[in-house]
C-alpha cells in the first residue's frame, strides 16, 4: 500500500526522496508528500496525484537540506486529498505512517478532549499529536515516541523529524516492514528494499515493536521500553528487480505469499470476536423488506461472489443472486431500491462489472463496492466502498486480491446476519474468531509450497485437468481451474463434484488428473464417493483434505493436508495449493507466469 523514504547524510534530500519513492510506485497511492529540513525551518510538500504534482511543487520552490522523509498514501481513513497526505505535522513532530491505528477514535476524543485540534481524517495526524504531548515530559526523542506508541493499538512503520535535531529521523514499526540503509556519512529508512538499494546494500532490519534512531553516523535500535536493541547489518545480493520481488522468482509467488498479511489487513480493525460483530467502512449496507442481495463481478471476482452467496444466505438468511458483470445488465434484471448490489472488482475499473453498477444505479439499488484500489471508478460510482487492502498485486492472475476478497466478503455475511437477526452473537463470534485466525493459518499451508513443486513436476506434461468441488469449495474449483488455464495455457475444467456424472466423467483416464477439494464438513460423504468413482476409471487423483483424514489418502495418488477449520473459511485455505500448483505447473511449462500471452491486469472495455 504506502510507501516511506526517509534520508539524513550529506545530499540534497528532496531528490532522495524523490527518488525513493518513484522506486515505491509499483505499490500504489493517491498522494504523496516530503518534509525536508531546510534551514531553521521544516518544510512540508505534499499533493493529491501523482509524484509528478510533488516534483512540480519541488521544482517552483526546492527545500535545502539534508534530512528528510517522504511518503506515498493509499487512503484507508480519510478521503484522498492534499489536507490528508502526508506528512502530518503538529508542534515540533513532522511525521508519515503505513499501517492502521486500529483505536484512534478513542485516542482522537480524548486529544480532542485534551485540547488537541485535527487538520485532517486520518489516524496517523493523531500520532504526531501523541508523540509531540510526549516529548514534553522527555529530552529523548525514541522514549517519547516508545511512550506514545504504547498507546496505541494497530499496525504503523513511522518515520518523524523533530524540530531542533538535524541528524535524526526517528523510526519504528509493527506489523508493517520498515528498513534501515547504512550508507558511508548518510543513512537511509525506506518500507521498501528497491527504495534506497541504488544507494547502499548495508540493511538492517527493525523488529516488531522496535524504534531506531538514525542519524549520519549509523541507527541505534530499542524496544518500546528503551531497552537496547542489537542487531548486525546485512548485505543485499538481489538485484533491484529481484528485491522488488523480494527474492521471489516472480511477482505471482510473492504475492501468493502475501496472503497472510493481505488477509490481515481487510479484517483488521473491523471485527470484534469479543462483541460478535462488524464494523464496515462508511454506512451501514441497506437492504429493505424482502429485498436480495446480487452479488456482481467478472473472474476471479465472480468465483469469490460465488463464496459470498454461501456465507450470506447461510449466516443472513437472505435470498442472493449472483451474476456475471457481462450479462447482468443485458438481460434486464429485476433488480429494484428493496435490493443491495454488491460489485467486485480487484482494480475497481472493470468495464463489464462498472456497466452493471450504473444499470443497478439507475433502477434504484444502493450499491456496495469491494475493491483493492481507492478511488477507483467503481468506488466513485457506489453508495458504499469496502476496500479490501491487499496492496498492489502485480501478477495478472489474481491471489491475493482474490482472498482479500472472500474475507470482506466474509465480514459482510457476518454483517448482515448480525443486522437480520438471523445469526447470533456467539454464531458470529464462532466465524470471526475462525477469520481472525485464517492469516495465521495460511502461513502454515504456504509452508507446503515444496510439496505442491513436486506434484506439479509429475503433472507438468498433461493437457487435461479436472478440478471438482462441494459446496461452499466449488467456486474454489472454479478458481483452481481458472488459475492453472491463464498462467500454464493447458485446459482446465472446474465442476460442482456432483455433476461430475452429468458428463465430465467421461474425461477421466490415467492422463487427466483430478484435483478434488475433500475438507471435512457438509457433503464429505459424497465427495469421498466420487474419489471411488475416479479411482476405478483409472484416474489420478490430487486432494485437498483436512489433516488427520486417513480416509482420503488411501484413495488419493497426492493429498495436501491443511488445518481443520470451520466450513464457512474454508476456501480461504483449500485455494492455496491450488494456487501453488498452478504456478509450479507454469513456472516448469517455462511460460510467462506474470503477464500472461493475451490478457490484462484490468479489463476496462467490455
Amino acid at each position: 500500500m504506502c510507501g516511506i523514504v526517509g534520508y539524513v547524510g550529506f545530499r540534497d534530500c528532496a531528490d532522495v526522496l524523490l527518488a525513493g519513492l518513484r522506486r515505491l510506485e509499483y505499490r500504489g497511492y493517491d498522494s504523496a508528500g516530503i518534509a525536508v529540513r531546510d534551514g531553521a525551518q521544516t518544510r512540508i510538500l505534499r499533493c493529491q496525484g501523482k509524484i509528478d504534482r510533488l516534483e512540480a511543487l519541488v521544482r517552483a520552490e526546492p527545500p535545502k537540506g539534508q534530512l528528510g522523509i517522504g511518503h506515498t498514501r493509499w487512503a484507508t481513513h480519510g478521503r484522498p486529498s492534499e489536507e490528508n497526505a502526508h506528512p502530518h505535522r503538529h508542534g515540533r513532530v513532522a511525521l508519515v505512517h503505513n499501517g492502521i491505528i486500529e483505536n484512534h477514535l478513542d485516542l482522537r476524543q480524548r486529544l480532542a478532549a485534551a485540547g488537541h485540534a485535527f487538520r485532517s481524517e486520518t489516524d496517523t495526524e493523531i500520532l504526531a499529536h501523541l508523540l509531540d504531548d510526549e516529548l514534553t515530559g522527555t529530552a529523548d526523542p525514541a522514549e517519547a515516541l516508545g511512550r506514545a506508541l504504547r498507546k496505541v493499538r494497530g499496525v504503523y512503520a513511522i518515520c518523524a523529524l523533530i524540530d531542533g535535531d538535524d541528524d535524526l529521523v526517528l523510526c519504528a514499526r509493527k506489523d508493517a516492514p520498515l528498513v534501515v540503509g547504512l550508507g558511508e556519512a548518510e543513512t537511509f529508512v525506506a518500507s521498501d528494499i528497491p527504495s534506497i538499494l541504488p544507494y547502499t546494500r548495508r540493511m538492517l532490519l527493525l523488529g516488531d515493536e522496535e524504534i531506531g534512531a538514525v542519524r549520519r553516523a549509523g541507527a541505534v535500535l530499542c524496544d518500546l521500553e528503551g531497552r537496547p536493541v542489537e542487531r548486525e547489518a546485512y548485505e543485499i545480493t538481489w538485484s533491484a528487480a529481484a528485491a522488488e520481488k523480494e527474492g521471489h522468482e516472480h511477482f505471482m509467488l510473492k504475492e501468493i505469499h502475501e496472503q497472510p498479511r493481505a488477509v490481515a489487513d481487510t479484517l483488521r480493525g473491523r471485527l470484534s470476536a469479543e462483541q460478535g460483530d462488524v464494523f464496515l467502512d462508511g454506512p451501514e449496507p441497506a437492504l429493505g423488506e424482502q429485498g436480495r442481495v446480487y452479488l456482481v463481478a467478472c473472474g476471479s471476482s465472480h468465483h469469490a461472489c460465488l463464496v459470498g452467496k454461501f456465507l450470506i444466505e447461510g449466516l443472513a438468511r437472505i435470498p442472493v443472486e449472483v451474476d456475471l458483470g457481462s450479462e447482468f445488465r443485458y438481460r434486464d434484471p429485476l433488480i429494484g431500491p428493496r435490493d443491495l448490489m454488491v460489485a467486485i472488482s480487484q482494480s475497481g475499473e472493470t468495464a463489464d462489472t462498472l456497466a452493471a453498477v450504473r444499470e443497478a444505479r439507475a433502477k434504484g439499488t444502493r450499491v456496495l463496492s469491494v475493491t483493492n484500489v481507492v478511488d477507483s471508478s467503481m468506488a466513485r460510482a457506489s453508495d458504499d466502498v469496502v476496500y479490501t487492502h491487499a496492496g498492489p498485486e502485480i501478477g495478472v492472475a489474481s491471489t491475493k486480491t482474490f482472498t482479500a476478497q472472500l474475507a470482506a466478503l466474509a465480514l459482510l455475511a457476518v454483517r448482515l446476519g448480525r443486522r437480520s437477526g438471523a445469526l447470533a452473537p456467539d454464531g458470529a463470534r464462532e466465524i470471526l474468531s475462525a477469520l481472525a485466525a485464517v492469516p495465521h493459518l495460511m502461513h502454515d499451508v504456504l509452508s507446503l509450497d515444496a510439496q505442491a513443486q513436486a506434484i506439479a513436476r509429475r503433472y507438468r506434461d498433461a493437457r487435461d485437468w479436472l478440478f471438482l468441488g462441494r459446496g461452499i469449495n466449488y467456486p474454489i474449483a472454479l478458481e483452481g481451474a481458472l488459475k492453472l488455464k491463464e498462467v500454464s495455457y493447458v485446459h482446465a475444467e472446474g465442476y460442482p463434484a456432483g455433476e461430475m456424472k452429468h458428463g465430465p466423467i467421461a474425461l477421466v483416464d490415467e492422463h487427466v488428473p483430478v484435483v478434488i477439494l475433500a475438507p471435512r464438513g457438509p457433503g464429505y460423504e459424497k465427495v469421498m464417493s466420487n474419489l471411488n468413482e475416479i479411482r476405478s476409471r483409472a484416474g489420478r487423483i490430487i486432494a485437498v483434505a483436512t489433516r488427520g483424514d486417513r480416509e482420503v489418502g488411501a484413495v488419493a495418488d497426492d493429498i495436501v493436508l491443511i488445518p481443520d477449520v470451520v466450513p464457512q473459511v474454508q476456501p480461504l485455505l483449500t485455494v492455496l495449493p491450488l494456487q501453488l500448483l498452478a504456478y509450479h505447473v507454469a513456472r516448469l511449462r517455462g511460460t510467462e507466469i506474470d503477464q500472461p500471452r493475451n490478457l490484462a491486469k484490468s479489463v476496462t472495455v467490455e
